[in-house]
């Protein structure tokens, strides 16, 4: 029999003697009580001395084996395996929304050969698998990439960005972006800023839950942004995610003033200073902020400018960095660096000679701030105004706002002095003067 995968020592022992394998539903019947589930694998550094069942509630537990007085395999049960559903009827009297699958949670499912999950359904599988958008629009669902969130680069975005250009001049809707939570706040803005102004709704929707677990937010959240698409009367780049730990509301947040602000929760997305754009409703309504400038199909949409300058570097300055960071970047032939300053954005004295240097050798150099709420304001202490006279460009963005920025700005302009024109002009309602909203209680 082969050795079921990462199983040693004592674990194994009981696993062959029951003579189960990965993907069996199984018995352990314990001293104090009886457990069932699908036998998991383990990865290769994990002890010997736990068995890991998932639970039919979706979750992994881990259960000692001085617990275990056997193992039984549950006779009849065939290893799980994922089968989508068949495609919904489309009704031709819908709207059109492009669901553009990129990956992430969203887009993922458990492999029960190694326990985790991947990106592995497509966009037509999502559809499949959330029969209620058949009611609501006719889905041309198709897959740009099947990636990781944090595998996404610079070259991703300008490809997400042409495909939804074009999308946008025919008779779509509104566009779908099923994209992993990590680095969604990353693609919103630079969408944001290789877009501009669009006359429809371009939402980026992600999942903190895989869909094969109950907790899964992924369907409420697909449903909410196509609902959004289809019949917001607003145009722009957003990000739909839970609003709350329940399901009632799914906030729709501007694109370059959202973050991820939660690990694991449904509702770790939050717009930074100022109110979400909008709400959807369980019931299906959306209530849009009356203030929102940009209407659907009204005005002429922007230019788009859909570059990205790789070479710029986001550096978070902590007590006692060492200022041959920048030093660093600046031999590397980096064009520009954005600071991650404390308070009101503020570095150590040390650092003014290497913000000088790369200054001086045209490296544009921004300041933000690390606190996630107020904003950046160089001109009230000393060491700010010394920054700011050494060359340093105070940027009232979010951190990864003012980084995809400066790559946008600098992948868009000729000289240096356009790239700081290009920056430090209003794009994507992304400079915030002042915080329109109370800081929020924190997470439990």
């Amino acid at each position: 029999m082969l050795e079921p995968s990462g199983y040693r020592g004592p674990s194994l022992e009981l696993i062959q003697k029951a003579g189960v394998r990965i993907g069996d539903r199984v018995r352990l019947i314990l001293r104090s009580g009886v457990v069932e589930g699908v036998l998991m694998p383990r990865y290769e550094l994990a002890d010997a001395e736990h068995i890991v069942l998932k639970l039919p509630s979706g979750y992994n537990i881990g259960i000692s084996v001085d617990r275990v007085v056997e193992v039984r395999r549950l006779e009849g049960e065939a290893p799980p395996r994922f089968q989508p559903p068949p495609m919904p009827e489309v009704r031709a009297d819908l709207p059109r929304v492009l669901l553009l699958g990129t990956g992430g949670t969203i887009a993922s499912r458990v492999d029960y050969r190694t326990g985790g999950v991947y990106p592995a359904l497509t966009a037509s599988e999502i559809y499949s698998l959330v029969p209620e958008l058949a009611s609501i629009a006719r889905i041309d669902a198709q897959v740009l990439f099947q990636l990781y969130s944090e595998d996404m680069t610079p070259k991703h975005w300008t490809d997400i960005a042409r495909r939804v250009h074009e999308s946008l001049s025919g008779d779509t809707r509104g566009v779908v972006i099923a994209h992993g939570t990590d680095t969604m706040g990353y693609t919103a803005a630079a969408l944001s800023f290789a877009l501009g102004r669009t006359l429809k709704p371009v939402v980026l929707v992600g999942a903190q839950r895989s869909s094969d677990r109950p907790s899964s937010d992924a369907a409420t959240n697909l449903i909410a942004a196509v609902r959004f698409a289809c019949n917001a009367p607003v145009g722009g780049v957003f990000v739909a995610m839970h609003e709350g730990p329940s399901d009632d509301r799914i906030a729709v947040h501007q694109g370059t003033r959202v973050r991820k602000n939660h690990t694991s929760r449904r509702d770790a997305f939050q717009s930074v200073g100022v109110p979400p754009v909008a709400t959807v409703h369980a019931d299906g309504r959306i209530v849009v902020r009356e203030d929102w400038p940009w209407r659907r199909g009204e005005g002429a949409p922007d230019q788009p400018m859909m570059r990205f300058e790789e070479r710029v570097a986001l550096v978070k300055f902590y007590p006692g960095a060492p200022p041959d960071i920048l030093e660093h970047f600046v031999e590397g032939g980096y064009r520009g660096i954005v600071i991650e300053g404390t308070g009101l954005g503020h570095v150590a004295g040390s650092w003014l000679p290497a913000i000088r240097r790369a200054v001086a050798e045209g490296v544009l150099v921004c300041m933000t701030s690390q606190c996630i709420w107020g904003n950046v304001r160089m001109t009230v202490y000393n060491k700010g105004r010394e920054l700011m006279s050494a060359g340093v460009i105070p940027v009232k963005m979010i951190p990864e706002t003012a980084l995809v920025k400066l790559m946008w700005a600098l992948g868009n302009a000729s000289t240096d002095s356009e790239a700081r024109e290009l920056l430090l002009k209003p794009r994507a309602f992304e400079f915030l003067e002042r915080d329109l909203l109370e800081v929020p209680k924190g997470y439990d």
